[in-house]
């Protein structure tokens, strides 16, 4: 797919999205202030571009790209900072119409909603498959690494708080790194932001790839609205919403794998099998803290169902599993098996925990999201060494 395809219908779903959200927003808009806010835009991609580009931080595939350029940069570039200005102004003045939500409010909102202690955890996946399969960086893993670092947090997590409000009042734990607590008049206007935000970069994906890709990129969609969005709300369907949880962890791996056109052999499909294991022990785990507060606003989730003390002893023998199968995969792929412990030792002392002491496991699980960084060193020194082993 060439770069003016994609930077076209880029352009062409940003113009119908102004279009649609300036027709619901009602507000007149100030072209003026539009048009220079947009040559402020162009201006800021030619220099940072170039300079990115001249510092080798990504290229363009020269045959790939319709030749124009502005300083360094392609000028398919200049397409994001267009889109923006076409879309953008239409959506604030939708979000922040007379007698809507504030904006400063929502962005707060916006920004604890989508949990930034856990933007890693989506981005690092996509990024270091492609990373790895393609070896260089290059513009699609910038986008991508963008989109599953910010974007995609906001959707799964954002849409999770305004569906989970029952639950969430409930919560003491909520309102600070582990997830917002949105007031009722900012649930709409979060869903808006939330497909706003990820509708142009899962265009430019799509446009990018293959049928293998889409349908990577359609399953990891799907996942994310699907685990918490009413009508499905696969997050009340005990052993679902552990398996989709995980899907939202392992599929932006699918989805950069896909991207870099990679050869899925037997050690690759171990390793994405180990990581969704991994998850499914992750999530079931997580859900052990909340089992008062959900049971109290009537939801329902794989703790709630079978009790706290059988869901930590899962976690545990499915953190077992995971390192079990990475020993399987090919060297330096053992070394990974080693990530597994610390979870197992953080788990462990509430192996016997009660229902109505579900609620201590709170310390483990932050103590889980310190782990996650320490775990990503590790992965990131085994993945440094098989660079360097099959370099």
């Amino acid at each position: 797919m060439s770069y003016p395809l994609v930077a076209g219908a880029f352009l062409a779903l940003a113009a119908g999205a102004g279009l649609l959200l300036a027709r619901r927003a009602g507000a007149a808009l100030s072209w003026p202030a539009v048009a220079l806010a947009g040559a402020a835009l162009i201006l800021l991609t030619a220099v940072f571009d170039s300079l990115m580009i001249a510092a080798g931080l990504f290229s363009y595939a020269p045959d790939l790209v319709a030749g124009p350029r502005i300083g360094l940069a392609p000028i398919e570039d200049f397409a994001y900072p267009i889109a923006a200005v076409l879309a953008l102004p239409a959506l604030w003045a939708l979000l922040t119409r007379p007698g809507g939500a504030s904006m400063g409010r929502l962005l707060r909102h916006a920004w604890v909603a989508s949990r930034p202690v856990s933007w890693v955890n989506t981005a690092f996946p996509f990024a270091a498959a492609m990373l790895l399969t393609t070896r260089e960086i290059d513009w699609l893993l910038v986008v991508g690494t963008i989109y599953y670092l910010v974007p995609y947090n906001l959707a799964m997590y954002g849409i999770n708080d305004v569906f989970d409000y029952p639950s969430d009042v409930r919560n003491p734990r909520k309102g600070g790194i582990e997830g917002a607590l949105l007031p009722p008049e900012y649930h709409r206007p979060m869903v808006w932001l939330a497909a706003a935000t990820n509708a142009p970069f899962l265009l430019i994906l799509l446009v990018s790839g293959d049928a293998l890709s889409a349908a990577a990129i359609a399953l990891s969609t799907f996942a994310l609205v699907a685990y918490s969005a009413p009508g499905l709300r696969f997050k009340e369907r005990p052993l679902l919403d552990s398996i989709t949880s995980s899907t939202h962890f392992v599929s932006p791996a699918l989805v950069g794998l896909a991207l870099a056109g990679a050869r899925f052999d037997s050690g690759l499909v171990l390793v994405l099998l180990a990581f969704f294991v991994w998850g499914l022990a992750a999530h079931a785990f997580g859900a052990v803290q909340d089992i008062l507060p959900d049971r109290e606003a009537g939801i329902g989730s794989i703790a709630t169902v079978i009790g706290a003390r059988r869901t930590v002893r899962l976690a545990l023998l499915l953190w077992i599993a995971a390192g079990a199968i990475m020993l399987a995969v090919p060297w330096p792929g053992p070394l990974a098996a080693l990530v597994a412990l610390p979870y197992l030792l953080n788990c462990l002392p509430y192996a016997n925990v009660s229902d109505a002491d579900s609620a201590r496991t709170n310390r483990a699980w932050r103590r889980f999201i310190l782990l996650n960084y320490f775990s990503g060193f590790l992965v990131t020194l085994t993945m440094i060494l098989f660079w360097s082993i099959s370099s």
